[in-house]
């Protein structure tokens, strides 16, 4: 899934690159709610769990579990359980650059605006 798309940078022939973009699609699919950007941001400093992440984004719990799992399913992010707590964090640092430029290059071209 997303593992794999953002190790794909060699040169391919017609038929994988498909696949390249297939598994792009995939990522940016991944990356297209601000909550799972949000969650991204929060986790940039170390892990967290639930109840911290909350105290810093605006949501309901049942909706950032929701966010949580999608983003743990697609291999962005790790977890770890310790008593009743479960901590996430970043698993895959590509996404991580790959968020940072793009809300980088549209925090810039909005102040140039």
């Amino acid at each position: 899934m997303v593992k794999r798309a953002m190790g794909a940078v060699k040169a391919a022939a017609p038929a994988e690159s498909d696949e390249v973009f297939e598994l792009a699609a995939e990522v940016f699919r991944v990356m297209s709610a601000p909550m799972r950007l949000k969650i991204i941001s929060a986790l940039c400093n170390g892990e967290k769990n639930v109840t911290q992440l909350l105290e810093e984004i605006d949501t309901t719990q049942p909706n950032m579990s929701q966010h949580l799992n999608t983003l743990y399913q697609a291999g962005v992010l790790a977890k770890r359980r310790e008593g009743v707590q479960i901590y996430y964090r970043i698993n895959n640092d590509r996404v991580v650059t790959l968020c940072r430029a793009v809300c980088t290059q549209i925090a810039i071209e909005s102040d140039l605006q």
